[in-house]
């Protein structure tokens, strides 16, 4: 069984969950017998963990190729016209000089290197939907090149490069959605990501939600089948953290950790709210909001108003090793998140032996038994059972230890089974 997996980042250049996932699902993957997954991410950086599966780049595959050979000489010469409406290598001054002039729609103008390779940023900036476009390109090109079974694509940017390798092969597409445009958004969408969202998982076979939370949600807001939604759980790597507070003599003072992205999704503002009201009976206490997000900079303005500034850290986005650090530094973990599809930091938080607070608007919640659960919006009782995880005498040490054998039950291997049987079945 061989898998075409399609993803927008792969560890260690992650911006969040999404990345993390990837590489868990995959390990798993791996480790299943006659199972081989191909993950085309759009920019090769080299450093990727990737012994386990073979990473290719959008960036690194020519779409113009054609082998020529001269009757008077041995060499030859490479090109591969992708599609007749594809114009070939062009300068950036003159692509968007054309680019700039009308076109019939069936003309798709693509700027690429001499080698006939597009050029990839390979993150979420401003030309995020232009390369959407040119992943999709490249996706053709693969379907007409390389052998394999089943198509998985994660989340939007994804779905037209799976929509078009369907269409040219014929093979079944599984949509994965990590985090649908209602999550990230709220109210506020946006229009062409949920048009998007929307043609995949009406075009895919089946469609993977991360958790029950997720899949009412595609249900719900994009009246897809529900016997074609499967929610299939997210896991959590197995490491040896040791849980000691590795860093607790030198602060000498409790710490209370939020790590993800500071944006309206995760809820920072109810984390901040929850710190207030916590100091106002304990002031032994530091909070460190990592990460970084279009919110982070209005955070920090508001601990500043707050008066609270003294007991705050925001130390931007953290590498998997400083993640590490903030985990053996902290004695509580907070995930307030407004809408969360799953939320695998908290697994990793409970795997490192920290007792956590967890909304309940989590998919998370959902498998978790060994943590303490509040509505995101309810900052008194996130408060309270932060004092109460804090005090030696409030239970913390006991909810540690049996979250931390609860995750050791959660992971890969058997989320990788779940989605081996409904790869069977396309075949079955």
């Amino acid at each position: 069984m061989k898998i075409l997996m399609f993803g927008w980042e792969f560890p260690p250049h992650i911006s969040g969950g999404l990345g993390t996932a990837c590489y868990g699902m995959t390990k798993g993957l791996a480790g299943l017998k006659e199972v081989e997954v191909i993950f085309v991410v759009p920019k090769i950086w080299g450093d990727e963990y990737q012994s386990h599966v073979t990473l290719l780049g959008a960036d690194q595959i020519q779409v113009i190729r054609k082998q020529i050979q001269f009757s008077d000489s041995e060499s030859k010469m490479e090109y591969y016209e992708l599609r007749s409406e594809l114009i070939p290598y062009l300068g950036s001054n003159e692509f968007y000089e054309l680019k700039a002039n009308d076109f019939s729609v069936e003309k798709r103008l693509v700027e690429t290197t001499e080698e006939g390779k597009i050029i990839f940023s390979g993150d979420y900036g401003r030309n995020l939907f232009q390369e959407i476009q040119y992943y999709a390109i490249v996706a053709e090109t693969l379907a007409r090149e390389i052998e394999f079974d089943v198509i998985h694509v994660h989340d939007w940017m994804t779905f037209p490069a799976g929509i078009a390798v369907r269409n040219i092969s014929g093979k079944p597409l599984v949509v994965h959605i990590h985090s649908t445009e209602f999550d990230r958004s709220g109210s506020n969408v946006n229009p062409a990501v949920c048009t998007i969202e929307r043609e995949g998982l009406q075009t895919a076979d089946k469609v993977f939600a991360v958790s029950d939370l997720t899949r009412n949600k595609i249900i719900d807001n994009y009246h897809i089948r529900p016997e074609k939604v499967i929610t299939v759980y997210n896991a959590v790597e197995p490491c040896e953290l040791d849980g000691k507070f590795g860093f607790q003599e030198e602060f000498r003072v409790k710490t209370v950790s939020f790590l993800g992205r500071i944006t309206m999704q995760k809820g920072p503002e109810y984390f901040i709210e929850a710190a207030r009201l916590v100091l106002q009976k304990r002031r032994d206490i530091r909070f460190v909001m990592a990460g970084k997000g279009d919110l982070r900079d209005a955070m920090i303005r508001l601990v500043a108003e707050l008066n609270i500034s003294e007991h705050f850290e925001f130390p931007g986005f953290l590498e998997d090793s400083q993640v590490t650090e903030l985990f053996q530094m902290s004695h509580v973990f907070v995930m307030p998140s407004v809408s969360e599809p799953f939320g695998i930091v908290a697994l990793e938080a409970i795997q490192a032996g920290l007792p956590v607070v967890i909304s309940n608007q989590s998919g998370v919640s959902e498998i978790l038994k060994n943590a303490i659960k509040v509505d995101y919006w309810d900052s008194q009782s996130m408060a309270e059972a932060i004092i109460t995880l804090l005090d030696d005498s409030g239970g913390g040490d006991k909810l540690r230890k049996a979250g931390k054998k609860e995750v050791s039950k959660l992971v890969w291997r058997n989320t990788a089974l779940q989605m081996l049987d409904i790869y069977l079945s396309f075949s079955g």
